[in-house]
């Protein structure tokens, strides 16, 4: 188990797990409503994420490639289930430094989800904040700040004012002025 050393890693990936943890239901309905997924994948997913949540990278980064595996195999690489493997997948691999991992997985997230869903779904909003945390956390601000924002346009658009994601992405941006 790795943690970040980091505490602007921290602060990133606590807002991530905000942000992520609002929208596991979300992704788990889409996944309901879209396709009637093996039980398998959902039991890779849900201890994957468990894994995460407990701190053992290593192991939900295994347990969630065989659920990227098996969303692929049964659903096709373009079916937005592939897409929430592919956005846990690059988490883990994010949490754990190996950003040059997790940029791909987390661009091709966006790619399917743009592509099947529409710009403006919500889990486009995730997709665009996963890769917003992963450039703010290589220090990266310029390019977080467009994905940030266009990512607070859809959740604006998408939910009340009040709602908690809606904060957490106002943070999100408002945490890239911090180390300016």
């Amino acid at each position: 188990m790795v943690r970040p050393s980091n505490p602007r890693t921290s602060s990133i990936s606590t807002k991530f797990l905000l942000f992520a943890s609002a929208l596991l239901f979300f992704a788990l309905l889409i996944s309901a409503c879209l396709v009637a997924q093996s039980d398998e994948w959902t039991r890779l997913n849900q201890e994957s994420v468990s894994l995460y949540q407990q701190g053992d990278y290593r192991r939900a980064t295994e347990l969630a490639q065989k659920a990227l595996e098996l969303a692929e195999r049964e659903l096709g690489p373009e079916h937005p289930i592939v897409a929430v493997s592919l956005n846990n997948l690059a988490e883990f691999h994010r949490e754990q430094g190996q950003y040059a991992q997790a940029e791909p997985l987390y661009k091709r997230a966006l790619a399917i989800e743009e592509k099947t869903l529409g710009s403006n779904h919500l889990s486009v909003a995730r997709s665009l904040n996963n890769l917003g945390s992963l450039y703010e956390a290589q220090g990266r601000y310029a390019e977080a700040a467009p994905l940030y924002k266009r990512s607070l346009a859809i959740v604006e658009k998408t939910l009340t004012p009040y709602h908690p994601i809606l904060a957490t992405s106002l943070n999100n941006l408002g945490s890239l002025h911090e180390p300016q």
